[in-house]
């Protein structure tokens, strides 16, 4: 199937678009060769799942949107979820166009940049052709090369080194109209030595919005630097997320990332560190929720080069009703990355017998000297621990809840960033009718 028959916009309505965007030469040529590509590439390969069968053809039509002055013009949605006051960085996307940015002075004094990627590809045009698209490249498959070509509003920050931000720069992707191009991409800049905490959500305002959510993260840690990433998406049962989560770490930095997959709709996440210098760590948590019928597929790499360098991935998924799970685990340790140590977990919960959950742990070692290792379960709620909570006076449908919660609780309680935390305990209640 040729994607250019399937996405809103052809070779010559791309280029006017990005022109009218004012956008640098290079990075016209670039949409330009990626929509070309995606139109000869295969979808990408997941585990157990027929992504032909999903709404993945049709990318929307971009829409434009008017900027807020101030967060009052902003939905009750994100005012919701916006941390009040701003201490660090605020950037927001409603539909296919960033309408706010704020930076603190404190941090633009320092050399930080926040602002969305049209803008910073303009202002700072050596980073970002520097970076842009080198983590998750558009020929790895049809949907990279689609979102290559029209990705649209997304995220630029940039930490010089040495710079350590405290406060943490807040990002929230909001869609409330179907139809529309919903393509955001985060490019995390770290210099050495730096520190940062980047934290977004990605939102539907109503209950019926039918898009595709296309997105990408990208982010690039310097050496020694320390950067964490929490991502919590929400979208629409009617809204089919495919997210690609990339990072690239030197010598002694690390990446932790901690991600909330509470979708209502279809959902393929791919998060991925590559350790690329000596003594890097990667960190990664997730927990997931799955009601209805619900297909989702979640997996979670780290692949090592560096010698001394450390990974470690915990995922824990709770599938109710009709909802199924692939929960996919992949440590991959290159030859010649001796003393490394890679660990992983994955964990699936099902409360009902139509639920169901794939948990798979995958060891790729081309190295003697290491240290790896796995586990993996998946099963019923247990029985006895239901009855047993029942015996003492607490309905059937709160003892549930507390075996979930208990589930759950050893990745929440590791979460380091308390707004994350309280929001992802809010969204485990709402998921499972609490709220």
């Amino acid at each position: 199937m040729d994607i250019q028959a399937r996405v809103s916009m052809n070779v010559d309505d791309l280029r006017a678009w990005s022109s009218a965007k004012d956008e640098p030469r290079w990075l016209i040529e670039r949409r330009v060769h990626a929509l070309e590509l995606a139109g000869t590439l295969k979808l990408p390969k997941v585990e157990k799942i027929n992504l032909e069968k999903w709404d993945i053809y049709e990318s929307g039509d971009y829409k434009d949107e008017n900027a807020w002055s101030s967060l009052e013009e902003a939905p009750g949605v994100v005012q919701g979820l916006v941390a009040s006051p701003v201490k660090g960085g605020l950037i927001v996307q409603f539909n296919s166009d960033v309408v706010y940015t704020k930076l603190s002075e404190g941090l633009a004094a320092q050399g930080v940049i926040l602002t969305d990627l049209h803008t910073a590809a303009k202002e700072h045009e050596e980073l970002v052709q520097r970076y842009l698209f080198q983590a998750v490249k558009p020929e790895e498959h049809r949907l990279s090369a689609a979102h290559s070509a029209l990705w649209s509003g997304g995220v630029f920050l940039y930490v010089p080194d040495g710079v350590e931000v405290e406060a943490p720069i807040q990002a929230i992707f909001l869609n409330d109209t179907s139809g529309v191009c919903f393509a955001p991409h985060v490019l995390i800049v770290a210099g050495s030595n730096s520190k940062i905490t980047y934290v977004d959500n990605c939102v539907s305002s109503r209950d019926d919005v039918k898009v595709l959510h296309n997105g990408v993260t990208e982010v690039f840690a310097g050496a020694g630097s320390k950067v964490q990433v929490a991502s919590v998406h929400q979208l629409a049962a009617t809204t089919t997320d495919f997210t690609q989560r990339r990072a690239v770490v030197l010598a002694d930095g690390g990446v932790e990332w901690i991600i909330g997959e509470m979708n209502n709709g279809y959902t393929a996440s791919d998060t991925k560190t590559l350790l690329q210098g000596n003594g890097a760590v990667s960190d990664n948590k997730v927990i997931a929720i799955g009601t209805g019928n619900q297909k989702s597929s979640y997996t979670t790499q780290a692949q090592h080069f560096g010698k001394s360098s450390v990974s470690q991935m915990i995922t824990r998924a709770v599938m109710l009703e009709e909802a199924t799970a692939i929960i996919n685990g992949i440590t991959k340790i290159e030859k010649g990355a001796t003393h490394c140590d890679g660990q992983q977990t994955e964990r699936v919960l099902m409360l009902s017998p139509k639920a169901r959950g794939d948990a798979n742990p995958i060891l790729l070692i081309d190295e003697d000297d290491v240290t790896a290792g796995h586990a993996a379960s998946v099963g019923q709620v247990n029985a006895e621990q239901i009855y047993y909570l029942m015996s003492r006076g607490i309905s059937r449908s709160e003892a549930e809840h507390l075996v979930i919660f208990g589930f759950l609780a050893p990745i929440i309680s590791e979460i380091p960033l308390e707004g994350v935390r309280s929001r992802l305990k809010d969204l485990v209640e709402s998921k499972l009718g609490r709220s």
